[in-house]
């Protein structure tokens, strides 16, 4: 309730950060057009489609392999979140509501695929919000966790040459690397020797996760973001170099969640041309990315929409045997 003489303005006041926030954003949705139209107007579409028309099946093959074990990896996040919570969700009850919820995520944004759709496919399966929310935080953390890790890593080491026209400059990418390095390890510290191990923000308890626990998660995150850089390494000509195309994605990746733009559509360009350009034709960069989105975009989400009504249809015919137990498996 407001007191009287108050001004008649109901929304609070923001802070300077949060007005930054968004005028950063728009920055990034005005630019991020502006910089694909004049890219793609180098890019010798002719040839794109010829580079795609010339990648060897069995490439294409491997390169399905690679997206199908990043999706597993990534569905092994809530794995975790099972073990995390010990509820009695089946595994292969648990796989298929990941991957359907990864795929949507991906290409559709955080706010459906990664909440939305969890908490709706999760609850059809008797799992109650409390539990949910902490599985999908824990798949969260576990997925930056990875991201933080090996960003950090990547960019300390100087493994990501800025061109000089970026203001943050090659020491600057260093010191974020650094920082990110740091974050990475407190997290990891705390989780081996906090005496504190839950906290309860806005009625849901947040448990701390043994050390062993943090570090599987910091393996499998990693793991996940390697194999998303692996399938775009093998789409692109020989002379590629796997930790810079890790470390762009990376960059990239960063870009496409401040521009809220699903899929990272444009972002992803822009980014990967920009900083290959000077190594690699824009068409065989193009052609790379396209077949990226492909295998690991939109073939998965259409399988995905496939699994989604098979598993609203076992949902529905599980209700009738009553709630899934968020306690111990025994």
């Amino acid at each position: 309730m407001s007191n009287a003489g108050q001004s008649a303005d109901p929304s609070p006041s923001r802070p300077w950060w949060y007005w930054a926030k968004r005028i950063l954003t728009w920055c990034f949705f005005i630019a991020v057009p502006v910089l694909l139209f004049y890219l793609a107007r180098n890019v010798d579409w002719a040839e794109v489609i010829t580079t795609l028309r010339d990648y060897p099946l069995s490439t294409l093959a491997i390169g399905a392999v690679i997206a199908l074990v990043s999706y597993a990896t990534y569905s092994c996040f809530d794995l975790l979140g099972r073990a995390y919570t010990r509820h009695s969700m089946r595994i292969s009850e648990v796989l298929p509501v990941t991957f359907v919820c990864y795929a949507f995520n991906l290409n559709m944004g955080a706010i459906v695929g990664g909440v939305a759709l969890r908490y709706r496919l999760y609850s059809r399966y008797g799992l109650d919000v409390p539990t949910i929310t902490r599985v999908m935080s824990l798949s969260m953390v576990t997925n930056w966790l990875g991201y933080i890790l090996l960003a950090g890593i990547l960019f300390s080491l100087g493994l990501l040459r800025l061109p000089e026209s970026w203001e943050i400059g090659q020491t600057g990418l260093r010191l974020i690397g650094i920082a990110l390095v740091i974050v990475a390890l407190g997290y990891l510290l705390a989780c081996g020797i906090s005496k504190r191990r839950s906290w309860h923000i806005r009625g849901h308890e947040i448990v701390l996760p043994p050390l062993k626990f943090a570090l599987l998660q910091a393996v499998l995150g990693a793991a996940n973001w390697s194999m998303m850089a692996l399938l775009i390494f093998l789409l692109l000509p020989e002379g590629a170099f796997y930790p810079t195309i890790l470390a762009i994605l990376m960059v990239s990746s960063i870009a496409g969640v401040v521009t809220h733009i699903p899929a990272g559509l444009g972002v992803i360009e822009v980014v990967f041309i920009t900083l290959l350009q000077q190594q690699f034709p824009q068409n065989e960069i193009m052609a790379a990315l396209i077949g990226y989105r492909a295998l690991y975009f939109l073939f998965p989400l259409a399988l995905a929409c496939v699994v989604y009504l098979l598993l609203e249809k076992q949902a529905r015919a599980r209700r009738t045997d009553g709630p899934v137990s968020a306690t111990s498996k025994g």
